[in-house]
């Protein structure tokens, strides 16, 4: 006994309008960008998640580094990456 078929009409009829498709990209490119930068800033050298093995993650970093996302007329040598969360 499929489903298959009635879940697709019902999903045309009540979800499925062509002046709706734009609303839902740009919900899901915001979606998908919101995560992406909660993830980088979750990432970054200030924010602690094991204090027992790494109780100061922003003493590791080295002089000369970048840790943010764009830097204006600074010339860095390398950008931070964090190994393991």
């Amino acid at each position: 006994m499929s489903q298959g078929p009635s879940t697709m009409r019902y999903i045309r009829k009540h979800w499925y309008a062509p002046e709706a498709i734009p609303i839902y990209a740009v919900i899901g490119i915001a979606v998908g960008g919101a995560t992406w930068y909660l993830t980088r800033l979750a990432r970054g050298p200030d924010v602690i998640w094991d204090r027992k093995n790494n109780p100061q993650p922003w003493l590791n970093v080295d002089q000369g580094t970048n840790t943010k996302m764009m830097a204006v007329n600074q010339k860095f040598d390398k950008s931070y990456t964090r190994d393991k969360l």
